[in-house]
Protein backbone atom coordinates (compact mmCIF):
# COMPACT_ATOMS: atom_id res chain seq x y z
CA UNK A 1 0.00 0.00 0.00
CA UNK A 2 0.96 3.43 -0.72
CA UNK A 3 0.04 6.25 1.48
CA UNK A 4 0.00 9.94 -0.15
CA UNK A 5 -1.45 12.49 2.18
CA UNK A 6 -2.76 15.42 0.47
CA UNK A 7 -3.92 13.21 -2.78
CA UNK A 8 -7.06 14.95 -3.30
CA UNK A 9 -4.93 18.02 -4.02
CA UNK A 10 -2.74 19.67 -6.98
CA UNK A 11 0.23 17.58 -7.01
CA UNK A 12 -0.48 14.53 -4.22
CA UNK A 13 -3.95 13.74 -6.65
CA UNK A 14 -0.84 13.90 -10.11
CA UNK A 15 0.72 11.87 -8.31
CA UNK A 16 -1.84 8.96 -7.85
CA UNK A 17 -2.56 9.04 -11.55
CA UNK A 18 1.27 8.87 -12.11
CA UNK A 19 1.54 5.71 -10.11
CA UNK A 20 -2.39 4.61 -11.54
CA UNK A 21 -0.45 4.72 -15.01
CA UNK A 22 2.30 2.49 -13.58
CA UNK A 23 -0.28 -0.08 -12.36
CA UNK A 24 -0.74 1.28 -8.81
CA UNK A 25 -3.90 1.59 -7.34
CA UNK A 26 -3.28 0.06 -3.60
CA UNK A 27 -3.49 3.71 -2.57
CA UNK A 28 -4.27 5.46 1.22
CA UNK A 29 -5.34 8.93 -0.24
CA UNK A 30 -5.01 10.96 2.86
CA UNK A 31 -6.76 14.62 2.81
CA UNK A 32 -9.14 17.26 4.04
CA UNK A 33 -12.65 17.59 1.99
CA UNK A 34 -13.33 20.31 4.14
CA UNK A 35 -13.42 22.10 0.74
CA UNK A 36 -16.27 19.89 -0.94
CA UNK A 37 -15.36 21.11 -4.26
CA UNK A 38 -11.66 19.05 -3.90
CA UNK A 39 -13.76 15.73 -4.35
CA UNK A 40 -13.63 16.18 -7.96
CA UNK A 41 -9.71 16.03 -7.99
CA UNK A 42 -10.55 12.11 -6.50
CA UNK A 43 -13.02 11.11 -9.33
CA UNK A 44 -10.41 10.38 -12.44
CA UNK A 45 -8.20 8.48 -9.39
CA UNK A 46 -8.07 4.85 -8.68
CA UNK A 47 -7.50 4.03 -4.93
CA UNK A 48 -8.00 1.65 -2.31
CA UNK A 49 -9.21 3.81 0.27
CA UNK A 50 -9.58 7.68 2.03
CA UNK A 51 -9.23 9.36 5.09
CA UNK A 52 -9.01 12.27 6.77
CA UNK A 53 -5.99 14.23 7.62
CA UNK A 54 -6.90 14.35 11.39
CA UNK A 55 -8.08 10.77 11.70
CA UNK A 56 -5.36 9.43 9.63
CA UNK A 57 -2.91 11.14 12.12
CA UNK A 58 -4.52 10.29 15.41
CA UNK A 59 -4.75 6.86 14.10
CA UNK A 60 -0.90 6.86 13.13
CA UNK A 61 -0.08 8.20 16.62
CA UNK A 62 -2.13 5.84 18.30
CA UNK A 63 -0.25 2.89 16.35
CA UNK A 64 -3.00 1.37 14.49
CA UNK A 65 -0.72 1.28 11.55
CA UNK A 66 1.80 -0.21 12.71
CA UNK A 67 1.33 -3.51 11.10
CA UNK A 68 0.23 -1.56 7.91
CA UNK A 69 2.29 -3.07 4.54
CA UNK A 70 3.10 0.64 3.52
CA UNK A 71 5.51 0.34 0.91
CA UNK A 72 6.14 3.63 0.92
CA UNK A 73 4.72 7.34 1.75
CA UNK A 74 4.33 10.18 -0.28
CA UNK A 75 4.00 13.13 1.89
CA UNK A 76 2.35 16.06 -0.25
CA UNK A 77 -0.51 17.28 2.27
CA UNK A 78 0.05 20.98 3.94
CA UNK A 79 -1.24 24.35 4.54
CA UNK A 80 0.66 26.32 1.51
CA UNK A 81 -1.04 29.52 1.93
CA UNK A 82 1.98 32.14 1.67
CA UNK A 83 -0.43 34.99 3.50
CA UNK A 84 -1.37 32.58 6.54
CA UNK A 85 0.34 34.31 9.61
CA UNK A 86 -0.85 31.72 12.44
CA UNK A 87 2.60 30.37 12.70
CA UNK A 88 0.94 27.60 15.40
CA UNK A 89 -1.44 26.59 12.81
CA UNK A 90 1.43 26.36 10.31
CA UNK A 91 3.49 24.58 12.47
CA UNK A 92 1.09 22.10 13.62
CA UNK A 93 0.21 21.43 9.98
CA UNK A 94 3.64 21.48 8.13
CA UNK A 95 5.89 20.88 10.86
CA UNK A 96 4.91 18.41 13.55
CA UNK A 97 2.12 16.52 11.24
CA UNK A 98 4.86 15.77 9.06
CA UNK A 99 7.43 15.15 11.79
CA UNK A 100 5.00 12.53 13.33
CA UNK A 101 4.80 10.94 9.81
CA UNK A 102 8.53 11.05 9.23
CA UNK A 103 9.18 9.07 12.63
CA UNK A 104 6.70 6.52 12.05
CA UNK A 105 8.63 5.47 8.78
CA UNK A 106 11.55 6.03 10.41
CA UNK A 107 10.64 3.25 13.21
CA UNK A 108 9.07 1.27 10.15
CA UNK A 109 11.83 1.35 7.67
CA UNK A 110 9.60 3.13 4.80
CA UNK A 111 10.75 5.01 2.16
CA UNK A 112 9.37 8.56 2.50
CA UNK A 113 9.14 11.54 -0.02
CA UNK A 114 7.60 14.70 0.96
CA UNK A 115 7.00 18.12 -0.36
CA UNK A 116 9.24 21.07 0.83
CA UNK A 117 9.48 24.26 -1.44
CA UNK A 118 11.26 26.46 -3.07
CA UNK A 119 10.09 29.36 -0.98
CA UNK A 120 12.71 28.67 1.69
CA UNK A 121 15.53 30.31 -0.66
CA UNK A 122 13.20 34.27 0.04
CA UNK A 123 14.73 36.76 -2.44
CA UNK A 124 17.62 34.10 -3.58
CA UNK A 125 20.53 36.44 -2.62
CA UNK A 126 22.80 33.66 -2.39
CA UNK A 127 21.33 31.71 -4.66
CA UNK A 128 19.09 28.62 -5.04
CA UNK A 129 21.27 25.78 -4.14
CA UNK A 130 20.31 22.74 -1.45
CA UNK A 131 22.74 24.34 0.94
CA UNK A 132 22.19 26.22 4.30
CA UNK A 133 23.85 29.24 2.82
CA UNK A 134 21.12 29.82 0.43
CA UNK A 135 18.01 29.28 2.97
CA UNK A 136 16.56 32.96 3.53
CA UNK A 137 12.67 32.52 4.65
CA UNK A 138 10.11 35.41 3.57
CA UNK A 139 7.27 34.12 5.43
CA UNK A 140 6.01 31.22 8.28
CA UNK A 141 5.23 28.77 5.05
CA UNK A 142 8.50 29.19 4.29
CA UNK A 143 10.01 28.73 7.98
CA UNK A 144 7.58 25.81 8.56
CA UNK A 145 8.73 24.07 5.49
CA UNK A 146 12.52 24.98 6.11
CA UNK A 147 12.30 23.76 9.71
CA UNK A 148 10.94 20.22 8.77
CA UNK A 149 14.22 20.12 5.97
CA UNK A 150 16.48 21.01 9.14
CA UNK A 151 14.62 17.67 11.07
CA UNK A 152 15.35 16.05 7.90
CA UNK A 153 18.62 16.63 7.94
CA UNK A 154 20.03 15.49 11.56
CA UNK A 155 18.13 11.99 10.58
CA UNK A 156 18.88 11.46 7.37
CA UNK A 157 22.31 10.23 8.05
CA UNK A 158 21.07 7.20 10.19
CA UNK A 159 17.62 6.67 8.41
CA UNK A 160 17.18 3.03 7.79
CA UNK A 161 15.17 4.03 4.86
CA UNK A 162 14.90 6.29 1.53
CA UNK A 163 13.94 10.01 2.57
CA UNK A 164 13.75 12.58 0.04
CA UNK A 165 12.68 16.00 -0.11
CA UNK A 166 11.70 17.93 -2.70
CA UNK A 167 11.73 21.71 -2.64
CA UNK A 168 9.04 22.36 -5.83
CA UNK A 169 9.51 25.27 -7.34
CA UNK A 170 6.63 27.30 -8.90
CA UNK A 171 4.27 23.98 -10.29
CA UNK A 172 1.69 24.55 -12.69
CA UNK A 173 -1.17 22.05 -14.62
CA UNK A 174 -4.57 20.13 -14.11
CA UNK A 175 -6.10 19.92 -10.64
CA UNK A 176 -5.40 23.17 -8.96
CA UNK A 177 -8.57 24.89 -9.19
CA UNK A 178 -9.01 24.31 -5.34
CA UNK A 179 -6.54 26.38 -4.81
CA UNK A 180 -8.10 29.63 -5.40
CA UNK A 181 -5.71 32.57 -4.83
CA UNK A 182 -2.64 30.50 -4.62
CA UNK A 183 -3.50 28.51 -7.80
CA UNK A 184 -0.46 29.35 -10.09
CA UNK A 185 -0.44 32.46 -12.33
CA UNK A 186 -1.28 29.97 -15.47
CA UNK A 187 -4.53 29.25 -14.06
CA UNK A 188 -5.21 32.57 -12.72
CA UNK A 189 -4.27 34.12 -15.98
CA UNK A 190 -6.07 31.77 -18.11
CA UNK A 191 -9.15 32.49 -16.14
CA UNK A 192 -9.30 35.77 -16.29
CA UNK A 193 -8.87 35.77 -20.10
CA UNK A 194 -11.66 34.01 -20.19
CA UNK A 195 -13.64 36.11 -18.03
CA UNK A 196 -13.20 39.37 -20.07
CA UNK A 197 -9.69 39.29 -22.52
CA UNK A 198 -7.35 41.03 -19.86
CA UNK A 199 -4.64 39.19 -17.83
CA UNK A 200 -3.32 41.26 -15.14
CA UNK A 201 0.45 41.14 -13.96
CA UNK A 202 2.70 43.57 -11.23
CA UNK A 203 3.82 46.46 -12.43
CA UNK A 204 7.40 47.05 -11.88
CA UNK A 205 8.68 45.78 -8.74
CA UNK A 206 11.95 44.06 -6.88
CA UNK A 207 14.33 45.71 -9.62
CA UNK A 208 12.29 44.09 -12.63
CA UNK A 209 9.71 46.30 -14.82
CA UNK A 210 6.22 45.11 -15.24
CA UNK A 211 5.60 41.59 -15.46
CA UNK A 212 9.28 40.70 -15.72
CA UNK A 213 9.50 39.29 -12.62
CA UNK A 214 11.04 35.75 -13.27
CA UNK A 215 9.65 32.22 -11.69
CA UNK A 216 10.90 28.87 -12.47
CA UNK A 217 7.54 27.32 -13.81
CA UNK A 218 7.36 23.24 -13.51
CA UNK A 219 4.79 21.43 -15.20
CA UNK A 220 3.26 19.07 -12.42
CA UNK A 221 3.53 16.36 -15.14
CA UNK A 222 7.29 16.81 -14.57
CA UNK A 223 7.14 17.25 -10.85
CA UNK A 224 5.52 13.78 -10.97
CA UNK A 225 7.94 11.94 -12.79
CA UNK A 226 10.93 13.29 -10.52
CA UNK A 227 8.44 12.17 -7.53
CA UNK A 228 8.53 8.71 -9.30
CA UNK A 229 12.11 8.75 -10.24
CA UNK A 230 13.15 8.74 -6.42
CA UNK A 231 10.07 6.16 -5.83
CA UNK A 232 12.11 3.85 -8.22
CA UNK A 233 15.66 4.76 -6.41
CA UNK A 234 15.24 3.64 -2.90
CA UNK A 235 18.89 3.81 -2.39
CA UNK A 236 18.96 7.63 -3.21
CA UNK A 237 18.38 9.92 0.04
CA UNK A 238 18.20 14.18 0.28
CA UNK A 239 16.92 16.75 0.23
CA UNK A 240 16.83 17.90 -4.07
CA UNK A 241 15.07 20.93 -5.92
CA UNK A 242 12.01 20.41 -8.29
CA UNK A 243 12.28 23.01 -11.00
CA UNK A 244 13.51 23.31 -14.45
CA UNK A 245 16.79 25.32 -14.13
CA UNK A 246 15.37 27.82 -15.98
CA UNK A 247 13.60 31.17 -14.62
CA UNK A 248 11.06 32.97 -17.12
CA UNK A 249 8.79 36.29 -16.93
CA UNK A 250 5.27 35.92 -16.24
CA UNK A 251 4.98 38.14 -19.67
CA UNK A 252 5.76 34.79 -21.09
CA UNK A 253 2.83 33.20 -19.37
CA UNK A 254 0.83 35.89 -20.74
CA UNK A 255 1.74 35.70 -24.45
CA UNK A 256 1.92 32.11 -25.04
CA UNK A 257 -1.84 32.02 -23.16
CA UNK A 258 -2.81 35.42 -25.78
CA UNK A 259 -1.32 33.14 -28.71
CA UNK A 260 -3.34 29.89 -27.26
CA UNK A 261 -6.49 31.66 -27.08
CA UNK A 262 -6.12 33.65 -30.74
CA UNK A 263 -6.55 37.03 -28.81
CA UNK A 264 -6.49 38.93 -25.58
CA UNK A 265 -4.16 41.73 -23.70
CA UNK A 266 -1.97 42.20 -20.58
CA UNK A 267 -3.00 45.02 -17.64
CA UNK A 268 -0.17 45.74 -14.94
CA UNK A 269 -1.23 46.94 -11.64
CA UNK A 270 0.40 48.30 -8.40
CA UNK A 271 2.33 46.12 -6.62
CA UNK A 272 0.72 44.91 -3.26
CA UNK A 273 2.06 46.42 -0.31
CA UNK A 274 1.06 43.83 1.73
CA UNK A 275 3.68 42.07 0.21
CA UNK A 276 6.54 44.23 0.24
CA UNK A 277 9.83 42.03 1.74
CA UNK A 278 7.50 38.88 1.31
CA UNK A 279 7.78 38.20 -2.62
CA UNK A 280 10.05 36.39 -4.17
CA UNK A 281 10.41 38.30 -7.84
CA UNK A 282 13.52 35.65 -9.40
CA UNK A 283 14.14 32.15 -8.29
CA UNK A 284 15.53 29.54 -10.66
CA UNK A 285 16.58 25.85 -9.51
CA UNK A 286 19.75 24.93 -9.08
CA UNK A 287 19.57 21.38 -10.28
CA UNK A 288 23.28 19.81 -9.87
CA UNK A 289 22.17 17.53 -6.74
CA UNK A 290 18.95 16.26 -9.12
CA UNK A 291 20.95 15.29 -12.22
CA UNK A 292 24.07 13.94 -9.78
CA UNK A 293 21.33 11.68 -8.31
CA UNK A 294 20.73 10.43 -11.65
CA UNK A 295 17.52 12.71 -12.71
CA UNK A 296 17.62 12.51 -16.95
CA UNK A 297 13.68 12.97 -17.56
CA UNK A 298 13.81 16.28 -18.69
CA UNK A 299 11.43 19.12 -18.16
CA UNK A 300 8.44 20.09 -20.52
CA UNK A 301 9.50 23.79 -22.42
CA UNK A 302 7.22 25.78 -20.73
CA UNK A 303 4.88 27.34 -23.98
CA UNK A 304 4.69 23.59 -24.60
CA UNK A 305 3.66 22.91 -20.97
CA UNK A 306 0.66 25.66 -21.05
CA UNK A 307 -0.19 24.45 -24.61
CA UNK A 308 -0.69 20.60 -22.74
CA UNK A 309 -2.50 22.50 -19.86
CA UNK A 310 -4.59 24.51 -22.07
CA UNK A 311 -5.95 21.09 -22.95
CA UNK A 312 -7.58 20.34 -19.56
CA UNK A 313 -8.75 24.11 -19.10
CA UNK A 314 -10.32 23.50 -22.06
CA UNK A 315 -11.88 20.11 -22.24
CA UNK A 316 -11.91 19.24 -18.27
CA UNK A 317 -12.54 22.74 -16.97
CA UNK A 318 -8.77 21.80 -15.45
CA UNK A 319 -9.44 18.75 -13.88
CA UNK A 320 -7.51 15.39 -15.11
CA UNK A 321 -9.35 13.54 -18.15
CA UNK A 322 -11.57 10.71 -17.00
CA UNK A 323 -9.05 7.18 -16.38
CA UNK A 324 -11.17 5.38 -18.95
CA UNK A 325 -9.20 1.53 -17.64
CA UNK A 326 -11.54 1.67 -15.12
Amino acid sequence: MYIVTGGAGFIGSNIVRGLNEAGEDGILIVDSLADGEKYKNLVPLRFADYADKDDFIAALRAGKFDAAPVAAVLHQGACSDTMEYDGKFMLDNNYRYSRDLLDFCLRRGIPFIYASSASVYGPGRHGFREEPACEEPLNVYAFSKLLFDRYVRRVIGHAPAQIVGLRYFNVFGPQENHKGRMASVVCQLYRQLKKDGVMRLFGPSGGYGAGEQRRDFIYVKDAVKVNLFFLSHPAISGVFNCGTGKARPFNAIAAALARLAGSGRTEYIDFPPALEGRYQSFTEANLDRLLAAGYDGGFMPLEDAIADYWRYLEKWDGYLDPDVRG
